[in-house]
């Protein structure tokens, strides 16, 4: 007799279909490579030195010992603050910033490896790919956890929440007063010796009534 297969849980094959991910992730890096083009050619045109394609796919420029080799390095951190960004656009969960993160920085480890021909040999490549890494991680988890947080509205407009702020601050005061609900509307005070009348026109004081000793 056949085993009986388990229903597959509700929702589980299409909270991540593979489409959905192969698309997010090509999202991602181009986003991250569009980044990087505009970035590099700025700072080439600003400092008068020509654009090429190694300054993105190459390794061999990022180095620790020059000028130029610090800026690239600058350059990439802007491009993982642009992924964060992206990452609270296009993903909007934070269990899942780590696995992006990380597969936008490993394409991009195997993209500059087959462009050079060569693994890169650099440490200020690695350490910046690494400070890269981390970056994104860090900043895509906050804005996404940031996003996932953020009050729902239901429903109604300004001024309705407007009215009820005012409300909540009158009967905030009624109660640090001691009064009852209603009283300052109702242009009079409960209970107390001095109060305005309901039309406004003056104040009244309350007076004990003689007992007639005749009735």
């Amino acid at each position: 007799m056949a085993r009986r297969r388990r229903p597959p849980r509700a929702g589980a094959v299409n909270e991540l279909p593979p489409l959905r991910i192969l698309s997010q992730i090509a999202a991602l890096q181009s986003i991250y490579y569009a980044a990087a083009l505009v970035l590099m050619l700025f700072t080439s045109l600003v400092s008068g030195t020509r654009f090429k394609l190694d300054l993105i796919f190459g390794w061999a420029e990022m180095r620790g010992d020059t000028t130029q080799g610090w800026l690239l390095g600058f350059v990439w951190l802007c491009c993982a603050g642009v992924v964060v960004i992206a990452m609270m656009s296009f993903i909007g969960r934070s269990k899942l910033v780590l696995d992006f993160a990380l597969t936008l920085h490993f394409i991009h480890l195997v993209i500059v490896t087959f462009y050079t021909g060569f693994l890169p040999r650099h440490v200020a490549w690695w350490a910046t790919l690494i400070l890269s890494s981390v970056v994104t991680v860090i900043g895509g988890t906050y804005g996404c956890r940031w996003r996932e947080l953020r009050p729902i509205s239901f429903g109604g407009n300004g001024r309705n929440a407007a009215n009820g702020e005012g409300s909540s601050q009158a009967a905030t005061e009624n109660r640090n007063t001691g009064g009852e609900p209603g009283d300052e509307e109702m242009g009079f005070s409960r209970g107390r010796g001095r109060g305005r009348g309901r039309d406004g026109a003056g104040e009244y004081e309350m007076v004990g009534m003689k007992n007639d000793g005749n009735r």
